[in-house]
C-alpha cells in the first residue's frame, strides 16, 4: 500500500532548491509522483506528490532541515496518491486588462457559474508600474458545454477586460 503525501514549499527564489529538496527525499527513500513548481513574483513554490512509507512526521523530520537551510515553508498533508486518473481541459480562455482587484474572483465566478471546472490557472502582472496589465490563462473542463462559457466570457467582455475562449482538441492514444 502506498503513503501519499502532499509536500508544499514557498520560499524566495534560489539556485538548487529542486536538486536539494530531492535529493534528500531520493536518500530518505521516497518516490516522486507528480509534481508542480514554479517561479512567482521572486519566490519559488513546490508542490511534490511524495511517496513515503514512514509517518508524516518522519517526512517532516527528513525534509525539515533542508527546507530551514533553504528558508522555505513547509507544509505536508496526507493524499491519496490516485496516479493515471488525469483529466483533460477542453477549453482555454485567455484574460487580460488593467491589473485591479478582484479581477480573478470576477472572471472566474462567471466561468463557475457557466460550468467551469477549472484545471488549471496561471496569471502574471506585466506591462509597468503605473499601468499593469493583468494576463490569466485557465484551462478546464466546460460541464455545461462551450456555448454557455462563450456566453460567460461575452460577459466578462462588458467589464472592460479582453476575454477569449478557444476549444481544445486533445490526442488521447
Amino acid at each position: 500500500m502506498n503513503h501519499w503525501y502532499m509536500l508544499t514549499l514557498v520560499g524566495k527564489d534560489r539556485p538548487g532548491i529542486v536538486a536539494k529538496v530531492t535529493a534528500a527525499l531520493y536518500d530518505g527513500g521516497c518516490n516522486l509522483g507528480e509534481a508542480s513548481m514554479m517561479r512567482l513574483g521572486g519566490n519559488f513554490t513546490i508542490m511534490l506528490m511524495v511517496d513515503f512509507e514512514r509517518s508524516s512526521k518522519a517526512l517532516t523530520d527528513l525534509i525539515g532541515p533542508v527546507a530551514e537551510s533553504l528558508d522555505l515553508h513547509l507544509h505536508l498533508d496526507r493524499i491519496e496518491g490516485r496516479l493515471h486518473q488525469h483529466v483533460e481541459p477542453d477549453v482555454r480562455i485567455t484574460v487580460y486588462g488593467a491589473d485591479r482587484a478582484g479581477i480573478v474572483a470576477r472572471v472566474t465566478g462567471a466561468l463557475a457559474e457557466a460550468g467551469l471546472n477549472i484545471t488549471d490557472l496561471e496569471s502574471m502582472v506585466g506591462g509597468s508600474e503605473d499601468k499593469p496589465i493583468y494576463v490569466m490563462q485557465i484551462e478546464g473542463i466546460a460541464a455545461e458545454g462551450i456555448e454557455s462559457l462563450q456566453a460567460a466570457v461575452d460577459v466578462i467582455r462588458q467589464d472592460g477586460v479582453e476575454a477569449h475562449l478557444e476549444p481544445i482538441d486533445t490526442l488521447i492514444g
